[in-house]
């Protein structure tokens, strides 16, 4: 079976992906769950960019004995899309991705999310300390209670950079998290919680749309589709679509 190169989100490391990676395990792929960098427990995010993390990305790739499939979620989903083009992947998976520049917010949640982005210091160089009342209400709204406790003891903080080039990309003349133009060259699957607040589907689906990947949203589910109640039936969907639709199994 191929390789499956996991990206976690901002605020996270590797570890995110625990518990969503076993099924892929057990079906028999290898999986790979790297730390972006500046995200390891002596890591520094300050002043790191997404295009740092798209680099790294595709380096990892670049190493790699044959293509692998790319899975990234929240803004992890962004960094495999910006890594797209750079790597010959067999196929994508992104599970509720931050939307690439150019993709207008659509819910009142983001728009006031985005501004507050600019009343937290320091604004460019440093890091953003995870809000944990955010992450508990917006992110692991659905998460077991065990299990969501011990995921914001995990949190740590992410690149003010980083940040606000995904959620201020209008403000960001380099277009930093620009994927291109056109459908990304690898058969591709957006999954969306018709609960998130984070990234709603209306946004996902015009990720979907941007980028040419099938469209998937799941009844009852918020943001964090890679262990919220649930998560087991979003791992079945991408490992169906992986070894049917995509056919990822049999290259």
């Amino acid at each position: 079976m191929p390789t499956v190169v996991m990206t976690h989100g901002a605020f996270c490391a590797g570890w995110a992906f625990e518990v969503f990676r076993a099924p892929f395990e057990a079906r028999g792929w290898t999986v790979l769950a790297p730390d972006l960098p500046g995200h390891g427990e002596r890591g520094s995010v300050a002043g790191l960019s997404m295009t740092d993390y798209a680099k790294s990305l595709a380096a990892l790739c670049a190493d790699l004995t044959e293509p692998p499939v790319l899975l990234g979620h929240s803004m992890g989903g962004l960094v495999c899309q910006m890594a797209a083009r750079r790597v010959k992947a067999r196929a994508m998976v992104l599970l509720a991705p931050s939307p690439p520049w150019g993709v207008t917010g659509s819910s009142i949640e983001e728009a006031v999310t985005a501004f507050g982005v600019h009343l937290v210091d320091p604004f460019w160089g440093g890091a953003v300390s995870p809000d944990r009342h955010i992450m508990r209400h917006h992110s692991l709204d659905r998460t077991p209670k065990a299990l969501r406790d011990g995921i914001l003891d995990r949190l740590r903080p992410e690149s003010g950079r980083a940040v606000r080039e995904v959620l201020n990309w209008w403000m960001d003349p380099f277009m930093t998290t620009s994927v291109g133009v056109g459908a990304l060259p690898m058969p591709s699957l957006a999954i969306v919680g018709d609960r998130d607040v984070v990234h709603p589907v209306a946004t996902v689906r015009q990720t979907a749309d941007r980028i040419g990947a099938q469209f998937r949203v799941m009844p009852g589910m918020s943001h964090w589709l890679i262990g919220e109640e649930g998560w087991e039936e979003v791992a079945e969907i991408a490992l169906e679509w992986l070894e049917t639709d995509a056919r990822v199994a049999a290259a």
